[in-house]
């Protein structure tokens, strides 16, 4: 047994520090979702085991792709992202205004035959990451000018972030600020950058500014997710000014709040969470803090520093890459994932207000599992390039 795993990780590609925490995560991953399902799987009356088999056959399915696109030479991926670029944008148009409406939300796409729904903003975030490695790699030459660099780079990420935010605003403001930062270490003249986040500073402003000026039924009549973002700006700056939640409009808060106080410092109890039995979406947005409330301060601890760990493995691609696509695409794709789960974890914690993110590779999901495996696999494919380049250049 010992020397089937042995043969097996040896067969693996790439930097093996990121196939380890990929595989802690799926682990950590396979105890949180089994103990936070447990009152979902009640009250959908199947057995208690059902979702865990679910989520186990999502982990084997995302570790194949992840092995699949690890396999591919990345210099495809170069290709490969502008294709996918062009099919995400009318993708993004179809559920906006083809798809049902799910939590005041168009958000999900249901592939005809297969019956598979999946988040068509899940695509459009790897798609874009990709294709912003690409064209930042072929302008190099001219990449501080402003109309043959910053322009045609920059719009593709205005267009995606619009098309998504309507029905997934963190989502587009979490890609964006990814995609700047993205720009800037693509060598992106920062006079530029400067600007773009100043004016984005500014429209971002005025937005809050109109959710509480413009009444809340004329909100509800252009857009229904508006209210919502409303409420959630406002019980965050109630938080922060008073130190007090809301319990009527900020059920989840305060039960992510208990949760936290009930694991404190260490805790070793997996699966004997309370607070699954209170807190929505326990199983997703929230896992962070039921493994909190199970492991204690210094559990949750564990898992930042995992993706940390995963970001300094990426950063040294990013150094070793000869290519630069290679070192953008590893280094885009590295920071979104470890954005996404920094943000997810300080919401939280109360840190930011309730987004509806999900903690990569840990919460329970469907395509998120997918696109994410998809991401860690081709970091993994610039990864394997590397050593295999190296070896030759030392044979």
């Amino acid at each position: 047994m010992n020397k089937a795993i042995q043969n097996a990780w040896e067969y693996l590609k790439g930097d093996k520090s990121i196939w380890l925490v990929v595989l802690m995560l799926f682990g950590i991953s396979m105890l949180a979702v089994y103990s936070a399902t447990g009152t979902l799987a009640y009250a959908k009356e199947v057995d208690s085991s059902y979702y865990l088999i679910k989520q186990i056959s999502l982990t084997i399915f995302g570790m194949l792709l992840m092995f699949g696109t690890h396999m591919i030479n990345y210099k495809y991926y170069s290709r490969i992202a502008q294709i996918l670029w062009f099919i995400s944008i009318p993708l993004l148009i179809y559920t906006m205004f083809f798809t049902k409406s799910l939590n005041d939300a168009n958000r999900w796409i249901t592939l005809p035959v297969v019956g598979l729904t999946f988040q068509t903003s899940d695509l459009a975030k790897l798609a874009l990451i990709m294709f912003l490695a690409r064209q930042l790699s072929q302008k190099q030459d001219q990449i501080t000018d402003f109309k043959e660099a910053f322009l045609p780079i920059l719009l593709p990420i205005i267009i995606t972030c619009l098309l998504i935010a309507p029905e997934n605003l963190s989502t587009s403001m979490i890609l964006f600020c990814t995609s700047v930062f993205v720009m800037f270490i693509g060598r992106i003249a920062i006079k530029h950058i400067a600007a773009l986040m100043g004016i984005a500073t500014v429209v971002f402003s005025l937005f809050v500014l109109l959710l509480h000026v413009v009444p809340e039924k004329t909100l509800y009549s252009i857009n229904k997710r508006t209210v919502t973002w409303k409420n959630r700006i406002d019980d965050f700056a109630q938080t922060i000014t008073s130190g007090k939640t809301n319990e009527d409009e900020d059920y989840q808060v305060l039960q992510a709040k208990i949760a936290i106080a009930k694991g404190g410092l260490f805790q070793l109890n997996p699966g004997g969470s309370d607070q699954r039995n209170f807190l929505p979406q326990a199983y997703n947005d929230f896992i962070y803090v039921i493994i909190i409330e199970e492991y204690g301060l210094l559990g949750g601890a564990s898992i930042v520093f995992l993706y940390l760990f995963f970001l300094y493995r990426c950063i040294r691609i990013v150094i070793n890459a000869p290519k630069a696509f290679g070192a953008l695409l590893a280094v885009g794709l590295g920071i979104a994932l470890v954005t996404q789960a920094m943000i997810n974890m300080a919401v939280a914690v109360n840190l930011l207000p309730v987004t509806g993110v999900t903690l990569p590779l840990v919460s329970m999901g469907g395509s998120s599992v997918i696109f994410t495996s998809i991401a860690f696999g081709i970091i993994l494919s610039v990864s394997r390039n590397i050593e295999e380049e190296k070896s030759l250049e030392t044979a």
